[in-house]
């Protein structure tokens, strides 16, 4: 599979290097500077990735991004039973994990029409992850920390976005996607695992050696945006399907492994406070189906059926020069299995 990881780079790389060249007379919405020109909503402050209006047609934009996100979450396990609705005999373990992801990327977007966009992105992450729990199923006051960690390259993707429609006569903007993700980072079958057993020798979780850097399997996204300027604000939404490849990974880790599909969606408002900085307030949702195996694993047999993952969006833009834009978003999880706190730096950059 490792062979295939590098083909979106290439076709990326074929597409952009026979593209024509750039257009001197069209506005940020592929319009002739004599045609007249809609609000410009594309410049509030974009929360989520692609959010805004295609590239102008024969332009590059190169985005340079930073992000941090972090997250704890406390586990109790309970092995006993009760006499009376407060008093518990037996046995408790409680483990909290704290993990802080940090991910560089670059962004490149190219407009090959007036509403058809093509754009890749590369990511390269660095995760440190730190346990802290006591030993399982043990009477003992001492606490163990463990340790892992993991950095690489991502999974690279690819996105092609088209713009349906024009906004005219009330109507939003309505922006077309499909997004490729490539398993161009380290899944978790590609690094080495190990079974953690309980002192009867049961199953009863797998540890990896570091952390993955990927998925290890390939993804597709179609999805629409609208964009619906009203002056002074502009309203934003999404709604998006992921679709995942199943893939064999070995009898030994259940055979065919179908990782579960997601439902995205979005909305939001933004406004400009003048003619450079702008603000923008929004929510986001996945909804995470359970992972299925090919041949039943006890291990997971005890999963949610999906995971709820929400957040809500803070972000502020502002314009150092005509072709240069600094954004920062910040963003809250409001679900148990979100990140706790995420702060995105990009800057985009027209040429």
């Amino acid at each position: 599979m490792k062979k295939w990881r590098f083909i979106p780079i290439l076709v990326t790389s074929c597409v952009l290097s026979n593209a024509v060249s750039a257009q001197s007379d069209y506005d940020d919405y592929g319009k002739s500077d004599q045609a007249p020109q809609p609000d410009k909503a594309t410049d509030i402050a974009s929360i989520t990735f692609d959010r805004g209006i295609v590239t102008r047609p024969g332009r590059f934009t190169i985005e340079p991004s930073f992000s941090h996100a972090q997250s704890n979450a406390t586990a109790v396990a309970v092995e006993g039973y009760t006499v009376i609705p407060a008093l518990l005999i037996g046995l408790i373990n409680i483990s909290e994990i704290q993990r802080d992801i940090f991910v560089g990327a670059m962004s490149l977007k190219y407009g090959l029409t007036s509403k058809l966009e093509a754009a890749v992105r590369v990511p390269y992450l660095s995760i440190n992850e730190d346990l802290r729990e006591r030993d399982v199923f043990q009477g003992t006051p001492v606490d163990t920390l463990r340790e892992s960690s993991g950095e690489g390259l991502g999974d690279v993707e690819l996105s092609v976005r088209y713009q349906l429609n024009d906004g005219l006569d009330g109507w939003p903007y309505i922006i077309s996607a499909m997004r490729v993700k490539s398993p161009t980072g380290d899944g978790p079958y590609d690094v080495e695992q190990r079974v953690i057993r309980d002192n009867s020798g049961n199953p009863i979780g797998i540890e990896l050696s570091e952390r993955p850097t990927g998925s290890g399997f390939w993804a597709f996204e179609p999805g629409l945006s609208f964009i619906y300027p009203t002056d002074p604000a502009v309203l934003f939404g999404n709604l998006s399907y992921v679709w995942t490849l199943e893939e064999d990974q070995g009898v030994e880790n259940g055979g065919k492994v179908d990782p579960g599909d997601v439902v995205r969606f979005g909305f939001g408002m933004g406004f400009a406070f003048n003619d450079l900085t702008s603000f923008s307030l929004g929510y986001d949702h996945s909804i995470i189906r359970k992972t299925t195996f090919e041949n039943n694993n006890d291990i997971f047999a005890s999963n949610f059926d999906r995971i709820q993952i929400g957040s809500l969006s803070f972000g502020l833009s502002h314009r150092l020069t005509p072709s240069t834009t600094l954004s920062l978003t910040v963003s809250v999880g409001v679900t148990e299995n979100a990140s706790n706190s995420e702060i995105t730096l990009k800057l985009p950059i027209s040429l």
